[in-house]
């Protein structure tokens, strides 16, 4: 696929998953909160910095952000799909932010002139861009000096079965890869060596990548089935896409792996992600 047809199709799909999003936007919090704090730590904020974040979604790191530069200070929630910085907007709206503004920004293309923000913060997001070399390396034009770029990725897939499950009942029962060939996965930055190199490679110091537990917990399989695939991107779509019979093996597949997780009270299945820190 083109560059162009790819990161159209990149659009879209994030785009038809915005409503789940919405939907899930606490829970996504609740789930993320304790990677967003790992990551404002790392990012040294203070009152009247200027912030980006990138790949915002529902917005909620951006967001635990604006309280802390303040009334003095900036952030910009942006996101590929004008969908989700839409969502972002009114939660923000919402919270009584007035130092927020939404922005549709690619992360390889970042719309913005050089040297403008103290930060810029990246959750889940750099591993689904088709270069995140090239990401990385915008991340650092647009920082000013001293600024600081904050990336969370997900670790290796072996140790995210929260995700991984699915992943692997899809391919069991359709015998199609997941992702899809030629789509970034969630798992392309897996290593933390890998994350380091990047951003090595685009010019920051004092690099650092901590990994950071970040455990699932569901009540039930439905609850499960009604949380993670919704949210995962392409898997949403490739769900959607196939007849009601072969959904129920899926589903019936992945409650046999759940069972492996299974808690006095649901389950509670583990999850790393990846911290990384630069300066410019």
């Amino acid at each position: 696929m083109e560059d162009g047809g790819l990161r159209a199709s990149l659009r879209a799909m994030w785009a038809s998953v915005a409503p789940s999003w919405g939907q899930h936007a606490d829970y996504v919090d609740t789930r993320g909160a304790v990677v967003a704090d790992g990551m404002l730590d790392a990012a040294h904020l203070a009152p009247g910095e200027r912030v980006l974040e990138l790949a915002c979604g529902p917005g909620g790191v951006g967001i635990a952000a604006a309280a802390i530069v303040g009334p003095e200070g900036e952030v910009v929630l942006s996101d590929i799909a004008p969908e989700m910085t839409a969502i972002a907007a009114e939660r923000a709206l919402q919270a009584g932010l007035e130092n927020v503004t939404t922005r549709e920004v690619d992360l390889e293309r970042i719309d913005y002139p050089d040297a403008c923000f103290d930060a810029v913060l990246c959750r889940e997001g750099l591993m689904l861009v088709p270069d995140p070399a090239i990401a990385v390396g915008e991340c650092y034009r647009v920082l000013r000096p001293n600024g600081r770029a904050v990336f969370a990725v997900w670790g290796p897939r072996e140790r995210n079965p929260w995700l991984g499950l699915l992943f692997d009942a899809v391919t069991a029962e359709t015998g199609l890869p997941v992702p899809p060939p030629g789509i970034p996965g969630p798992f392309s930055l897996e290593s933390s060596g890998v994350l380091g190199e990047l951003l090595v490679g685009a010019g920051f110091s004092r690099t650092d990548v901590r990994e950071i537990s970040e455990p699932m917990k569901a009540l039930s399989v439905d609850d499960y089935w009604s949380l993670v695939p919704p949210l995962a991107g392409p898997i949403s779509r490739v769900l959607e896409s196939l007849p009601a019979e072969v959904n129920s093996a899926i589903r019936a597949r992945v409650a046999q792996t759940l069972a492996a997780f299974a808690t006095s009270d649901g389950y509670e299945l583990p999850g790393v992600s990846l911290v990384g820190v630069g300066r410019r």
